[in-house]
């Protein structure tokens, strides 16, 4: 029997928002693989064994199902947002990179999912409408002077940035020094973006200058968007639209 792993994103957190290719894939399973509340995302149903785990152990989870998939089963990996944006699709290659000859034969298919940052900045405009980087400030996997050298060179750079993992409990810090780095680097009152839960119904949106943002504003289920010095405010009752502009001027 041939087995097969797939690696698939489940958005940001609307069922609505999954793909009919990842629903698809997750119907043939018979084993699902993921972090906690991303499986309990997952209806229960006979013929599939659910595998949750705790966070921190991205390469575990990665060999476990590996090994499933390579004794026959049906194997899916779930991340929320997309698996390959900061989540378990590098995991799941490391994983084949430093393991046994025969990993390397499975069938292995990434399913693309609505990672946060999209979602966030389809929630006020285009935010994200020029060139722009997407950056972790966990530093949980990398130093964190390199984090802050990545942080003043694309303000240095001009870009537009998407922060995922911005304040945990663990290291409530590092956000907090993420903006002194950004007003440092911005001397300008370009808009901040906190997106909290989006497409869930706990979705929190705000919208502040940079010199506003404060660390309190932002927790792990936040997405923060911050605009380039072009960025543009249309303001209106609610929300403002935040957008920007397609051309830098000459």
């Amino acid at each position: 029997m041939n087995g097969s792993l797939v690696i698939a994103g489940l958005g940001p957190g609307a069922d609505h928002m999954v793909t009919p290719q990842v629903t698809q894939a997750i119907g043939r399973a018979t084993d699902i693989v993921g972090y906690i509340p991303y499986v309990a995302r997952i209806p229960a149903r006979a013929g599939l064994t659910l595998h949750a785990s705790d966070n921190r152990v991205e390469i575990e989870r990665a060999r476990h199902a590996l090994e499933m998939a390579a004794e026959g089963r049906h194997v899916v990996v779930v991340s929320s947002g997309d698996p390959g944006v900061f989540a378990m699709a590098a995991a799941v290659f490391e994983a084949v990179e430093a393991g046994p000859q025969h990993w390397r034969t499975l069938t292995i298919d990434v399913l693309p999912g609505i990672t946060a940052m999209l979602a966030a900045a389809a929630r006020v405009g285009a935010p994200l409408g020029h060139d722009f980087c997407a950056i972790n400030l966990s530093d949980n996997l990398k130093p964190w002077a390199l984090i802050e050298k990545r942080l003043r060179l694309a303000a240095e750079a001009d870009f537009a940035m998407a922060f995922y993992n911005p304040r945990s409990k663990a290291r409530p810090e590092g956000f907090a020094r993420a903006l002194t780095v950004l007003n440092e680097a911005c001397a300008d009152k370009r808009p901040v973006i906190f997106a909290r839960a989006v497409s869930t119904p706990e979705e929190v949106i705000r919208v502040v200058a940079l010199p506003d943002a404060r660390p309190e504003m932002a927790d792990m289920r936040t997405m923060v968007l911050v605009g380039t010095s072009a960025t543009r405010l249309i303001e209106r009752d609610g929300t403002p639209l935040v957008y920007t502009p397609r051309s830098v001027p000459q």
